[in-house]
């Protein structure tokens, strides 16, 4: 298992039981996709007194369908945690995010649910940085005990981290996205690559200025995406058609 999940199995055990369920690779970019037409398996990796490990052949949303419904059926967990994320996961990377399709799940399931992302793309980015923060900002967010539908999206930056601050999600998209390239038969192919455009650099109060500026970033997630404020505009409109 990533080095991210680890740490997170250490930190979580502090709390009490663990179980993880994770993918058996890398599965980047998976959003909240699940599988549909083939067979998932869920092997053991190991089990000792408060922990269990098991991997999946599906996606992370995969991991955390099975798991409530193989282990969870009968009572929910008090937490879910998901990553940590080798990749930021601020502004629109969240839609791609297979980290925060976790988290997703586990929040539109009642669970209180928190996605850690580091803003390091290497497998081996040290997250000694991150690690002493992981803890308090868990314990206060039980202790805080959001409402159903509101859940957690934590992003790190690299290296020294100078505090941590409360963001909303940065506009921006990305784009420049392939890179056209020819294979040795001669036919073409596109490589993922991908350019984020900030839309608001000067904006402080965003996700992706705090972890430019070092600072962690904690940011409240909604399942609900209706444009509350815009159903009023819509009323101006005859809709009997």
């Amino acid at each position: 298992m990533s080095p991210g999940i680890e740490l997170l199995t250490t930190i979580m055990r502090r709390f009490g039981d663990v179980t993880v369920v994770a993918p058996d690779s890398g599965r980047s970019g998976q959003s909240s996709a699940f599988t549909i037409g083939k067979p998932l398996r869920m092997d053991k990796v190991s089990e000792e007194p408060g922990l269990r490990r098991y991997v999946c052949s599906g996606t992370p949303t995969d991991c955390v369908k099975l798991a409530l419904h193989e282990f969870f059926a009968d009572e929910k967990p008090d937490l879910l945690v998901a990553g940590i994320n080798h990749g930021a996961n601020t502004s629109t990377a969240i839609l791609y995010s297979g980290t925060m399709g976790c988290v997703l799940e586990g929040c539109e399931n009642g669970i209180l649910s928190i996605g850690f992302s580091q803003c390091n793309h290497n497998w081996n980015t040290p997250l000694c940085y991150l690690e002493p923060y992981i803890e308090p900002i868990v314990r206060k967010l039980i202790e805080l005990n959001p409402p159903k539908g509101i859940c957690f999206n934590i992003n790190a930056p690299e290296g020294a981290i100078k505090g941590v601050v409360l963001t909303r999600q940065c506009d921006g998209h990305w784009g420049k996205e392939f890179e056209k390239r020819v294979d040795p038969t001669g036919r073409d192919y596109y490589w993922l690559t991908g350019e984020f455009f900030n839309h608001e650099p000067d904006a402080a109060d965003t996700d992706e200025a705090a972890v430019q500026n070092g600072f962690i970033s904690i940011c409240p997630v909604k399942i609900d995406m209706t444009a509350h404020e815009y159903l009023a505009e819509m009323e101006k409109i005859n809709w009997q058609l």
